[in-house]
């Protein structure tokens, strides 16, 4: 999709024709308003601006246009008349990103319409201010991304306009303040909501993070119906905060867990899977993508497989939601669990998704304030959904930052991040397969975003100690999935996690530093 703002008839019969020729739709807008209005509703894959045109104001519009964080990515065009240095300079500067003379214009406009939105990775690397420090003198080259990943400058701007503009306490107040926090909140909401394509927003309940979405959902929908002699299946690579919460559990009611085995290559063995589900299964609870080994789990599968039986599932999706596109309703999981800080967001705010009908049933999980309707002495009468899970104030600002990053993601093209993402595993899958004495635990063939590995001689602590002196930061460890490390027969991994701003060259610097670690312990 092409949006155009362009004045004159030749140009725009021009631009028609030859989109007509490529089979690409084009969307020509009249003024400003209308031009930002189709920005947002279309999300098109470039702009093309006729600089030249008083009537559409283009300084201005492009200007509006950048400082959306939704439609910043938008790739941008612009032509001039002639060559007008000033206004070539002040387009640059209100952040068009390719500004050419109408004649050359004109000359490339096939090869433009055919570019397509490239992913430009050092592009988007300037949006996060964190990547441009030196760690020992050394540049940063930060690989621990499934710890949690840097924040762009889009949400720290919109957090610091949250404290700065709008700060106050949401839902009980009738001050102005208070109705734009409300607002921001709530469009916050709906915000995740379209991200994961929820049928409602009320099945969008704001939480600290993956751990407490897991928690609250054991301490309410698996108080209120898991029994003595039921089963709860988990899978052997879970994180421990999809272990421990659902432990407790069984220790309270006398269920028990059943563990769903994997391969030597960090895949789960489905048809065992299929073994464990019977009558007495209550609930199934697997993560989407591991932390410790970047297997993409088969999740539909398993959710179509214990629906079958009437067995509601729970996807644990922290490591999914910043590489893949989640969709709700055509995985038909029933509860859906990620945090903020995974997905360029900030810490402290998460969100646990669940049917509606599900929601409805649970008690609640924390008593205070704003999850009632009425309290007396005599009863409480709870608040609906999501609210009656939302007690107390809640991370307001940290709900809008997570927002901001959502609105951040989307503006760039999901398919090319995702072929950009594959290729860099690849990439940095055959450099340290090519390490001496180097073995990487987790070889899936499906895959996102993790290289964890052994190195003969050298406890992982050790590499990332040594790593840090170079300026590259990666997480060494059990990774919170000490049952994976015992399956695996290691005490610890060392993990490099990558996100969409790493580079081939950051994985050159990675095999660089591996050297020097295997040069000081040989």
């Amino acid at each position: 999709m092409i949006l155009a703002a362009v004045d004159d008839l030749l140009f725009t019969s021009k631009i028609h024709a030859a989109a007509k020729q490529r089979g690409v739709d084009v969307v020509f807008a009249r003024s400003p308003e209308e031009f930002l209005a189709q920005a947002r509703a279309l999300r098109p894959a470039l702009v093309i601006f006729d600089l030249n045109s008083q009537r559409l104001q283009p300084l201005s519009t492009i200007a509006g246009l950048k400082a959306d964080a939704s439609l910043a990515r938008i790739r941008t065009i612009g032509f001039v008349s002639h060559v007008q240095v000033a206004l070539i300079e002040a387009a640059r500067s209100a952040g068009m990103d390719e500004v050419m003379a109408r004649s050359a214009f004109a000359a490339k406009l096939g090869d433009i319409l055919a570019k397509g939105p490239a992913f430009d990775v050092y592009r988007i690397r300037k949006d996060f201010p964190i990547l441009r420090q030196k760690v020992h003198g050394k540049p940063l080259v930060y690989l621990d991304n499934g710890a949690t990943t840097q924040k762009p400058q889009a949400v720290i701007d919109a957090m610091v306009r949250g404290y700065a503009e709008e700060n106050a306490n949401i839902h009980r107040g009738v001050h102005l303040l208070s109705e734009r926090a409300t607002k921001a909140y709530e469009d916050a909401r709906g915000t995740v909501q379209r991200f994961l394509n929820a049928a409602e927003s009320r099945e969008i309940v704001f939480v600290r993070g993956t751990t407490e979405g897991i928690n609250l959902v054991a301490q309410t929908y698996g108080r209120q119906r898991i029994q003595a002699g039921d089963e709860i299946v988990l899978s052997a690579m879970e994180h421990h905060s999809n272990i421990v919460p659902w432990q407790i559990l069984c220790e309270e009611t006398g269920a028990r867990l059943r563990v769903i085995p994997i391969t030597d290559e960090g895949e789960l063995l489905l048809e065992e899977y299929e073994k464990l589900l019977n009558e007495r299964t209550k609930f199934v609870s697997v993560v989407q993508v591991s932390n410790a080994l970047g297997t993409i789990n088969p999740v539909r599968q398993i959710v179509e497989k214990a629906h079958r039986f009437g067995i509601p599932v729970l996807l644990d999706g922290a490591q999914a939601v910043s590489h893949l596109n989640v969709d709700v309703r055509q995985l038909d999981c029933d509860f859906y669990v990620f945090s903020g800080h995974k997905l360029f967001g900030p810490t402290g705010i998460g969100v646990l998704y669940g049917k509606a009908a599900l929601l409805d049933a649970m008690p609640p999980y924390q008593g205070g304030g704003d999850m009632i309707s009425s309290v007396t002495f005599e009863k409480t009468h709870y608040n609906v959904v999501p609210y009656k899970f939302e007690a107390g104030t809640p991370n307001i600002i940290g709900a809008i930052g997570l927002g901001a990053a959502i609105d951040y993601l989307n503006s760039i093209d999901r398919d090319w991040m995702a072929t950009y993402e594959c290729d860099l595993l690849a990439y940095g899958t055959e450099a340290l397969s090519q390490v001496a004495n180097v073995q990487l635990t987790g070889t899936a063939k499906e895959k996102a975003g993790i290289l964890a590995f052994v190195m003969d001689g050298v406890h992982p602590h050790d590499i990332g100690t040594i790593l840090d002196q170079e300026g590259i930061a990666i997480r060494t460890g059990h990774h919170c999935c000490m049952p994976l490390m015992q399956r695996l027969g290691v005490p610890a991994t060392a993990r490099a996690s990558l996100a969409l701003y790493n580079t081939r060259e950051e994985i050159d610097a990675l095999v660089a530093g591996l050297d020097k670690v295997r040069q000081l312990f040989s």
